[in-house]
């Protein structure tokens, strides 16, 4: 069952996309609404569950570096829940794809050294049921939008 949201709903989930701690104040002010209704409003799609959190957003410049980089892995399907089990453990792993095409699986990955990511690529390899992979690490980001 689809949710139907309205357009104060949405221009409340675009705002919080660009701030998720956007004062409630702040909020109904851009909205152009009383507080009330802008509070009732975000209460109601935290208890429909089409906001189901709050995340923090890292910064780049942060004290530690990082390597960011794309894994392409491809499985043998009969393998999968084991493969799945064992990429979710990784916490170097911080996104996990289906994808279509020569490859399975897409990771998403953050290590401190390139050392550690290849370390990490290699027990990846070793797991029952990868066939292959195929990596390349980020250099910068062009564009971040909120899906």
């Amino acid at each position: 069952m689809s949710q139907v949201l309205d357009a104060l709903d949405q221009q409340i989930i675009d705002l919080l996309k660009v701030n998720a701690r956007l004062p409630i104040v702040a909020m109904a002010k851009a909205l152009g609404c009383a507080r009330s209704t802008a509070q009732l409003r975000l209460k109601s799609l935290e208890d429909r569950g089409i906001i189901s959190g709050y995340t923090v957003d890292i910064s780049v410049n942060r004290s530690r570096p990082s390597i960011q980089a794309m894994v392409l892995i491809s499985i043998e399907s009969q393998h999968e829940p084991e493969i799945m089990r064992a990429l979710t453990k990784r916490h170097e792993i911080i996104k996990l794809y289906t994808v279509s095409g020569r490859y399975d699986l897409c990771a998403m990955l953050s290590t401190e050294s390139t050392h550690e990511l290849d370390a990490v690529i290699d027990k990846i390899r070793l797991i029952k049921g990868v066939v292959d992979t195929f990596s390349t690490i980020l250099l910068s980001t062009k564009l971040d939008r909120p899906a």
